[in-house]
């Protein structure tokens, strides 16, 4: 038996735990009504009404639209309705209990994995009370994201969609930094090497190929390129002929001209693009995730991990200049999506990304594209997440107030939230 359907097995009792959060239980039909919907094609609708049948929407209409007889009617016209969010660069299995005396990534090596996938069910539950229904997980240990994906396609754990990667590829490092996580599995020198790794993580079941095309994580920010654009070129082309996506991580300049030259689907985290490497990114379509928030969030606890003051102004400096190379991508015309790089006490910020996007020169609605179109499209799912219609998958959020004016309503007034057509969580006082 493999090492991930042990995992599963041993984390398919959580189904039958006593007093186990659950998902409302599924209706043949249901109508919402909201007070405006923004459909994620580009239409806003009044009065809307929207009929699910199962896990998928039937029909999406306004006004008088008629509702079949014995439908369950949830009455939301106070809210307005938008598709269900992707956060489409997340770590959904790092997870620090916050025990006194511990750091995270200490702890994370210091603890069975089937715990740590036991207890990441806490994520997954932040995670869609933030309105984010489906997840691009870029990065786990011992594939224990495609054990976490599997248990919640299969109800034993309630969580957003995943789409998983498995072992990152990276470069055999000597010595693992102090206090992170040492490599387990991915590594690759040379392009031959690299082809086998990608493919191994295909056989493993990653929906994605994750590749780390420069140093740089949590406090550090160097950036410096490790793979060649051999080695990226090899990446790319060994997971495009598997029928895979492939993300390149860069924090610097010189990692992220290479990986978008080598025909990388998206590009994570990169600061300080060259004018012509933005250029490319337009030419090619290549997604930018640039992932501005997470060292926020790094310098914000930084008595969590233990960093020091200095270090904190070194990521907040890092912020500013993440947020200007998206404010000249975003201007150049890149096309954008949504990613919190979520680890540890990060899941439920997920959207706060969004804050810096629009501080980048986005209008509220080209954010909100970032979290809906442009994330499904990216993971290949466009005609069936990210919008509101029919026979997308009935993932929806229900919000207060008017995202198209302030996307703050985004980030902090999700009221409900339903995947597959299933209320997961419910904060409005009338259902």
């Amino acid at each position: 038996m493999t090492k991930i359907k042990v995992l599963v097995l041993l984390c398919a009792v959580i189904a039958l735990l006593p007093g186990r959060q659950t998902a409302t239980a599924l209706a043949p039909l249901k109508a919402i009504r909201f007070g405006k919907l923004i459909d994620g094609s580009g239409q806003v609708l009044t009065n809307a009404v929207v009929i699910i049948e199962n896990d998928r929407i039937k029909s999406v209409g306004a006004g008088s639209t008629a509702i079949p007889a014995g439908a369950e009617v949830i009455d939301l016209s106070r809210y307005t309705g938008l598709p269900g969010l992707i956060d489409a660069h997340t770590h959904m299995t790092y997870f620090w209990d916050q025990k006194p005396g511990t750091r995270p990534w200490a702890q994370l090596q210091e603890r069975m994995p089937a715990m740590t996938l036991f207890l990441a069910q806490e994520n997954a539950r932040k995670t869609l009370e933030t309105g984010v229904t489906t997840v691009r997980d870029l990065g786990s240990f011992d594939y224990l994201d495609i054990a976490m994906r599997d248990l919640i396609n299969q109800g034993a754990m309630i969580g957003p969609r995943m789409f998983v990667s498995g072992f990152g590829v990276q470069i055999t490092y000597e010595a693992p930094k102090p206090g992170y996580m040492a490599p387990r599995g991915g590594q690759a020198d040379g392009a031959a090497e690299v082809m086998r790794v990608v493919r191994q993580q295909v056989a493993a079941g990653a929906d994605v190929i994750k590749m780390y095309g420069s140093t740089g994580s949590a406090d550090d920010l160097s950036g410096q390129q490790t793979f060649t654009f051999e080695e990226m070129k090899a990446a790319v082309d060994a997971a495009h002929k598997l029928g895979k996506k492939i993300a390149i991580h860069s924090y610097g300049p010189e990692g992220a001209r290479d990986a978008v030259r080598a025909g990388t689907d998206s590009l994570e985290h990169a600061v300080d693009l060259d004018d012509e490497t933005i250029a490319e990114m337009v030419r090619r379509k290549t997604v930018y995730v640039p992932t501005i928030d997470h060292n926020r969030y790094y310098a914000e606890a930084r008595e969590q991990f233990g960093y020091s003051e200095d270090v904190a102004k070194q990521l907040n400096a890092f912020v500013q200049r993440n947020l200007e190379t998206a404010r000249r991508a975003h201007k150049a015309g890149v096309r954008f999506a949504m990613g919190s790089d979520a680890v540890m006490t990060m899941f439920g910020q997920n959207t706060l990304e969004l804050g810096w996007f629009v501080k980048a020169g986005m209008t509220p609605a080209e954010a909100l594209a970032a979290a809906t179109t442009n994330g499904a499209a990216l993971l290949g799912m466009e005609k069936s997440l990210g919008a509101i219609a029919p026979g997308y998958f009935a993932d929806i959020v229900a919000v207060e107030g008017d995202p198209l004016a302030d996307i703050d309503v985004v980030i902090n007034k999700v009221r409900l939230v339903m995947k597959g057509g299933a209320v997961i969580m419910n904060k409005t006082k009338t259902n």
